[in-house]
């Protein structure tokens, strides 16, 4: 059955991760923290899905939710409404500071990047766009043209007016102070000076994650965002924070930009919102919402205000909200990234652990003085973890380490994360000394 499975999978199935491949593991049901295998394997799920399952797979009310309003109501006519739509949009606002009030709901996040995009050249009636130079927005056309991280090259042109500035990295600092640090006051007058040389005075937006995901899982330092939102403000331009898999309690905190008392003037939600479901949203204040009603704006999809969706969204916030899972983010993160560190005293492999509540980083090095990239290492890693039982995700981008983006769901238990950490340990226990005697022997 498994051999019949793969080979109409490698004969029939598009291959769309790039340079990496499908996990060799057919997965027939999850539930919780965990997925399992055909052949009975059970492994603990330490991305969320595609960080998307903040309540873990298959969340008795989520279930009860999908079952009972697929019975009732799944689909409407793009021009018309239903209850849940209406009710996720208050919701929504509700749990957002002014001016955030207007809501479109949507399927991905690419697709909430793509509307907020259109939505901020229509009202200012500029066509500039700037992100970060380790940005991932989405593969749709604005918001792929905004991506840096990977995926650009043969495809053509990208939309006109897109620049990528410097992202701030306090791991690997490309502007530092006299003790070493990230300067990044003064990085960030050095990308505006580049974005100032190169543009046409049409600045649109700026769109960035609060913490890059795929771009290594990079916090920006506290003080940026603010600086960030006044340099494109006196440029005419919109501040754009993509949450997709920040938002809803994640960090720790509902929204991530809310550490740095930063509210943006449009804000794209997805993955977490819809808890594994294809559900997004764009969120901005009336006046940018009137301004681009008058002018036209038309962004409407089949599945736009999807009431299945939108009543897993209110759900969703249910749980949110009756399990205070902003602060068990928090606690978890805490703890998560405690074992992470006691892991890095035993592993000098392990050159930094970062993030926010339960979105952690934890980037692997040849070795800690030179901070070399060690590409291989963190792809053997991840191998062994999966033969161990834990499904581990690894970013690698040039120029940086291999980086486990590690984003359990929020309902995680303390024995859950001991069990990753153990996994974790135990893989690097197996795999670094390989490394480091295939090193020795190149020598």
């Amino acid at each position: 059955m498994a051999d019949s499975f793969w080979s109409d999978a490698d004969r029939h199935l598009v291959r769309y991760i790039g340079a990496g491949s499908f996990v060799r593991e057919i997965i027939d049901r999850a539930e919780g923290s965990f997925v399992f295998t055909a052949d009975g394997r059970r492994l603990l799920d330490f991305t969320s899905g595609q960080m998307s399952a903040i309540l873990g797979h298959s969340h008795p009310a989520v279930v009860a939710t999908i079952q009972q309003q697929a019975a009732t109501l799944d689909h409407l006519f793009s021009g018309m409404l239903s209850r849940p739509v209406v009710e996720l949009a208050r919701r929504l606002a509700g749990s957002l500071p002014a001016p955030l009030e207007k809501v479109l709901l949507l399927t991905t996040g690419a697709e909430s990047n793509e509307a907020a995009i259109r939505m901020a050249k229509l009202v200012t009636g500029r066509h500039e766009i700037i992100s970060f130079a380790r940005s991932w927005h989405g593969m749709t056309q604005a918001a792929a043209s905004a991506t840096y991280s990977s995926g650009r090259k043969g495809y053509g042109p990208a939309a006109p007016g897109n620049v990528a500035i410097p992202t701030p990295n306090a791991y690997r600092p490309d502007f530092t102070l006299p003790g070493g640090e990230l300067d990044w006051r003064r990085q960030l007058e050095f990308s505006f000076e580049l974005f100032d040389a190169q543009s046409v005075g049409s600045l649109a937006a700026c769109i960035v994650e609060p913490i890059l995901s795929s771009g290594g899982v990079l916090d920006l330092p506290p003080g940026y965002l603010a600086a960030l939102r006044d340099k494109v403000h006196q440029r005419g331009g919109l501040l754009i924070l993509d949450e997709a898999q920040t938002g809803l309690c994640r960090t720790g905190e509902w929204y991530a930009f809310q550490r740095d008392g930063v509210v943006p003037d449009i804000l794209t939600l997805s993955k977490t919102l819809g808890a594994g479901l294809p559900l997004a949203a764009v969120v901005t204040s009336p006046e940018i919402e009137q301004t681009a009603h008058e002018r036209g704006f038309l962004f409407f999809t089949t599945h736009v205000s999807d009431p299945l969706v939108a009543a897993v969204g209110n759900t969703v916030l249910d749980v949110l909200e009756a399990d205070r899972l902003d602060e068990q983010a928090a606690h978890l993160g805490a703890y998560l990234r405690k074992g992470l560190r006691e892991i890095g005293q035993r592993h000098p492999v392990v050159g930094d652990v970062r993030g926010r509540g339960l979105l952690v980083g934890l980037e692997l090095v040849s070795d800690r003085e030179s901070k070399r990239p060690a590409d291989a290492l963190g792809a053997a890693v991840t191998a062994r973890c999966l033969e161990l039982g834990l499904h581990m995700n690894v970013v690698q981008l040039p120029g940086m380490g291999g980086v486990f983006r590690i984003a359990p769901a929020l309902t995680s238990t303390h024995a859950e994360l001991d069990l990753g950490l153990e996994i974790l340990d135990r893989a690097l226990a197996d795999v670094v000394p390989q490394f480091t005697a295939c090193r020795s022997e190149s020598r």
